[in-house]
């Protein structure tokens, strides 16, 4: 419930609304009988964004649920991940408006701070053993739906005077942005003890919507572009 008030408060674009009724039937499924067990699951993550000019390392946690539908291959699952601010810079030259003003040209850095909010509900389906395995390796995929709420903070090394000069994009100062993806990853996992599992993955989310933002680079489309590994413990309750 928290997660879905947390979604509700943070998005008004009409897209989100789709991955709002999700949460919400993801909620009312949760309440019925359909499922007899669901485990939940938390881990470290380490994320690499490649988007291009726009390349940092963060640090992350996700907490995540599972749901079991029926049979032993196959789970619904919901989570919530979060992560430090990834740090970046680009060059960038601005031009005079006016031919006659000197210098032409000015030279600034734009130093950026990109931090990464994450949703996401999809489906998991084990490949080799199952959800309550407790005798050999777990192998799984997974593929979802996620709403990325993003923040971007820029600062120049330089103040340049933008009544005299076009400055390009990002622009300074802070904003928030939001993407909708499809997520996708691996995983694996081996039984710690009674009901107790240790999971490692890589994931990995793909933009799907292109909302403009004058704070990334060059309002950049193509983030969130990521590939992340996690590892972590899931606990099986009854």
């Amino acid at each position: 419930m928290l997660a879905y008030n947390w979604l509700t408060l943070h998005t008004s674009i009409q897209p989100v609304n789709i991955l709002r009724l999700a949460f919400g039937i993801l909620l009312v499924v949760m309440g019925s009988n359909s499922f007899a067990q669901f485990s939940v699951a938390t881990d470290a993550s380490l994320l690499k964004n490649l988007s291009n000019h726009q390349k940092f390392w963060a640090f992350g946690q996700t907490v995540q649920l599972n749901f079991y539908p029926g049979g032993e291959k196959n789970a619904v699952y919901a989570w919530v991940s979060y992560y430090t601010s990834g740090k970046f810079k680009n060059n960038f030259i601005a031009g005079a408006k006016d031919p006659l003003t000197v210098p032409g040209e000015i030279g600034y850095m734009v130093h950026t701070d990109i931090r990464y909010r994450q949703l996401s509900v999809g489906w998991k389906r084990y490949f080799v053993g199952a959800y309550n395995s407790e005798n050999i390796w777990n192998v799984y995929g997974y593929a979802g739906f996620g709403l990325l709420l993003g923040k971007a903070y820029n600062s120049y090394n330089k103040i340049v005077d933008t009544s005299l000069y076009n400055v390009l994009q990002p622009l300074e100062g802070n904003a928030p942005f939001k993407r909708l993806t499809i997520d996708a990853g691996l995983g694996t996992e081996f039984p710690l003890g009674t009901a107790v599992f240790v999971y490692s993955e890589v994931r990995t989310w793909l933009p799907t919507s292109h909302y403009p933002s004058q704070y990334l680079y060059k309002n950049n489309y193509n983030i969130p572009e990521v590939l992340a590994v996690n590892v972590g413990l899931r606990v099986l309750i009854e």
